[in-house]
């Protein structure tokens, strides 16, 4: 049975470094926007990461300064965030064209190479390296459970910039034995981090994100359905705006509760 953990972890990372990475965070970013944007044309969105590679991969290199590979990383972001989108439509749900502004870049074994106690990374001027940062190794810590333990291998991970430091959330998978492979796992997953950026609003033990670009759209439309009742200035407006907030507070709940 294959386990998955993510585990985040802070980077010791100088000026020049921070420097590199925020030119390389910038120009993901906007690659990854590039591809959503040429998928988005049209009235059929495009969802193949075959196709997008094939129509946006060159130009993509050539405006960018993007080690081959993140560029590869930047278009599947893109692709999986469309096909998100589409998915929801297909639900009867709302979805809107996927924009990403956080701060992150998505790295693998071909553009970082990890070690136990530092990591090097690939940057739109070379690579850098950069040393974790971690607890006490007697401490029992997720760090301890899974970054030093044999069974666990480090197989991608997730640069992100918050508060003026780096972090990578590393993304490791260990195979184990179970006796009713069968079975899925049961109880709730250890929850090892909440983004207050509300980027990711958690991140469980197992490796999964639940991203808080939902959460944000629909707040900014509340505020904007407020803004223009409040203009208004009528008993009934005001009424409104109360409904608007029960609304607000129902579908939060609602989103909170679907997480937990």
């Amino acid at each position: 049975m294959e386990v998955r953990r993510t585990v985040p972890v802070k980077l010791a990372v100088d000026s020049d470094d921070a420097a590199l990475l925020h030119e390389t965070v910038d120009e993901f970013l906007w690659a990854a926007n590039y591809v959503v944007d040429h998928a988005w044309q049209g009235e059929y969105k495009t969802t193949s990461k075959a196709q997008l590679q094939a129509e946006t991969y060159d130009e993509v290199r050539d405006r960018t300064r993007l080690h081959a590979n993140l560029v590869q990383n930047a278009r599947n972001k893109a692709a999986d965030a469309v096909q998100s989108v589409v998915a929801r439509w297909k639900q009867g749900e709302y979805a809107g064209k996927p924009h990403f502004s956080n701060p992150t870049a998505v790295y693998d074994k071909r553009c970082a190479t990890f070690h136990d106690e530092y990591v090097s990374l690939a940057t739109v001027d070379g690579r850098i390296e950069s040393e974790y940062i971690l607890p006490h190794p007697d401490r029992d810590t997720p760090h301890s459970r899974y970054l030093d333990n044999d069974d666990y291998k480090v197989t991608g991970a997730e640069l992100h910039h918050r508060d003026g430091e780096w972090f990578l959330h590393l993304r490791t998978k260990a195979e184990v034995e179970s006796d009713t492979p069968e079975q899925a796992p049961t109880g709730h997953s250890t929850v090892l981090g909440v983004d207050l950026g509300v980027n990711h609003l958690a991140v469980t033990s197992t490796g999964v994100f639940w991203s808080g670009h939902e959460f944000d759209h629909w707040r900014r439309e509340y505020e904007k359905r407020r803004g223009s009742l409040q203009q208004c200035g009528s008993r009934h407006a005001h009424e409104n705006i109360q409904a608007v907030g029960r609304k607000e507070t129902g579908r939060f709940k609602m989103m909170l509760h679907r997480i937990a």
